[in-house]
Order: structure tokens, then sequence, then C-alpha cells
């Protein structure tokens, strides 16, 4: 049985009776899913969903981290990541031993621990792994990859929350239980997100941040900094399909891009994805139900893009309902996430080939 607890310093002496082994963070027996940046033996990451899997011999796991505010974090112990974590946790402080699986049975194990909240709640480091056993070579990445590029719905904001009228609470906030992770739990593969509240394609939430957007934030390492650039080449990884569901905020509060600046900017993000990932890349191009001129403007910038591969698909008000199934300030919550999955599922599957299974969305 898995027990997570905080300890907020780095003394050991709970775990005196065992040799206990120090293992850096940039082991690459660890392997990390999203972006993240290794400096020495330290790994640091902002962006929401950012998973690592560590595979140990023996009973016991803990890490020895910090972070710069207050991060939130879904833990699975022997098991892939479902809807509901095994534990749920925040770290808020710097040099902190967080344990994360003690009292285990003899052999080997394997945690995954993924990071529920955006960059504007902290920036994560990793100093080192500690367990009672060897580190091991982690479980390796699966068959199937999918991007995912978005604001506060691929966020999570709200996912937990009982109510619409709640306010933005980081503890409520969880990617795991967005239409990003359900499709890539149903499809079985990984995922990694690059997305930031608020953020739109040409025009931010209520104009804040203006000159900064989506297209911009996409090319940095991290979440909230635009000293380092994100090199797609020295990834772990390369997506089978990039989905960009981004528009809400260019329309938020009554007011809109102009078309001209809209569709340039979009391009200019999809010109990028490509640049990354090569052109036959799949790119679908997600317009919310904020209004129906959001799919106009995002067909009108696959239509004039020139790039292969690239698809658009719109949602409608009727896709999931303004009662039971909003979260926070109006957001979906888990239930009005897989009626948004479940819309897009069909599309992943033509654009990748992968076969639809008679099974639920979750």
């Amino acid at each position: 049985m898995a027990v997570l607890g905080l300890v907020i310093s780095a003394d050991l002496g709970a775990k005196k009776t065992k040799e206990l082994i120090e293992t850096p963070a940039s082991d690459s027996r660890i392997e990390y899913t999203g972006r993240t940046l290794a400096e020495g033996s330290e790994v640091s990451y902002d962006w929401s969903g950012v998973y690592v899997r560590v595979k140990f011999n023996g009973p016991y796991l803990a890490m020895k981290c910090s972070d710069t505010h207050n991060c939130w974090f879904n833990l699975w112990v022997d098991k892939e990541m479902t809807p509901v974590a095994d534990k749920k946790f925040m770290v808020g402080a710097k040099d902190t031993l967080v344990v994360l699986a003690e009292g285990l049975g003899k052999g080997e194990h394997e945690i995954i621990l993924q990071k529920r909240t955006e960059g504007d709640q902290g920036r994560f480091t990793i100093h080192s792994f500690v367990s009672e056993g060897d580190i091991l070579q982690a479980s390796g990445r699966k068959a199937r990859h999918i991007e995912f590029i978005g604001d506060s719905y691929t966020c999570g904001y709200g996912t937990e929350s009982g109510d619409k009228d709640d306010p933005f609470l980081a503890e409520t906030e969880n990617c795991n239980l967005t239409y990003a992770a359900i499709c890539s739990r149903y499809f079985g593969a990984d995922f990694n997100l690059v997305s930031h509240s608020g953020q739109g394609i040409a025009r931010n939430y209520d104009d804040f941040g203006q000159g900064y957007h989506m297209p911009d934030r996409y090319s940095q390492t991290f979440d909230n900094s635009k000293e380092i650039i994100w090199n797609a080449t020295e990834a772990a990884y390369t997506p089978d399909v990039v989905v960009i569901y981004l528009c809400t905020n260019d329309f938020s509060t009554g007011r809109q891009p102009q078309e001209e600046v809209f569709v340039g900017r979009y391009i200019e993000l999809m010109k990028k994805v490509k640049a990354n990932y090569g052109e036959e890349i799949p790119i679908l191009c997600m317009a919310s139900n904020v209004t129906p001129f959001s799919f106009d403007y995002i067909r009108m910038a696959c239509m004039m893009s020139g790039l292969k591969n690239v698809y658009c698909l719109g949602l409608t008000k009727g896709v999931h309902n303004y009662e039971d199934e909003l979260g926070a300030s109006w957001h979906p919550n888990y239930k009005g996430h897989i009626k948004v999955a479940s819309c897009m599922i069909p599309y992943i599957s033509t654009l990748t080939g992968w076969e639809m299974e008679e099974k639920p969305y979750k």
C-alpha cells in the first residue's frame, strides 16, 4: 500500500535503519514526458501535465525537490494514469523531501508523478530521488503520443470544482481530467500539454498581456519564461498528432480580434508545429463553442495556410450542458470534458489510423 507524506526537511533520519541510494533527477533511467530542462543533476519544469516515471527496487521512494510557488501533483503507484490518482499533494517550498511511496512489497515498483497545475502556480525542480533499492530503467514510452496546445480548458481549470460560480483554486485545477487526458487514455497514448489559462491566438482574455499570445509562448521551454527556447529536436518524443484548442479567449468579454490578424497568427502557430515535427504530422484545429465565428476564423486559417494535413472541428453550445457539467468560472468539469473528448476521438482516429474500440471514455 503506497503512503505519501511531506517532510519539510532534507534530513533522512526517519530512514536511518536502511541504507539509502540517492539518484540525480537527470539520470537517464528516469523518464520525463513534457517540456523540461535538465541542468546538471536537476530537472525543472512548469507546464501543466508534465509527468515522470520512476522505476525502483524495494519498498521506499522519496524525492528532494523545490517549488517557486504552490504546484499540485497527482501520483500513481504500480499502475498507469487513471482518472483518480492514488494521491494528490502540493509542494510549496524549497529543499523539500516528499515521500512518494513506502511500505511496498519486495521487488520492482514504478511511480508516475504528474504536475496538475499550470505555470502560474510555480516552477518545479526535482533535485534527486532517494530509494532503498536501485533505480531501474523506466518502463518506456508508449507507441502513441499526442500534443495538445490550449488555454484554461486544456490546463484543467476548475475540473474538480463543484459549481460554475466557484472561483479558481489551484487545488481544483487538474489537467488529468481534461479532454486531452481522456483522449490520450482512450488511445493508450502518452501526451504533453502546452497550455496556459487566458491565452488566445491574437487576443488574450480581456486584452490582458497584449502583444504576447500562445503562438509566442509555444516556443518556450518554460510556460512562464521567455528566455529559454524549446528545441523539439532534443525532445524524447515526436507526437503522432497535434491538437490546437484555442480561440475562446480571443472572443472573450464581448470583443474579438480582426479576422486577418487572427488568421495570420494561427498560421504562424501551425507553421511552428510543422517546423518542430515535420509536414506529415497532422494538426487538428478545434473551435470552441464561444461563438460560431470562431470556426469560421479557424477554417479560414487552415484554408489559407498552404500546409498539408491540417483539419478543423467546431463545437457548438450543445456539446455539454450548463448545469452539472461545469466547474469553476463556467469551465467544463470532468463530465463536460468527457463530452468534448467524445467529439474529438473519431477525428483523431481518422487522422492517425488508430482504431476506435468499444470502451468508455474516462
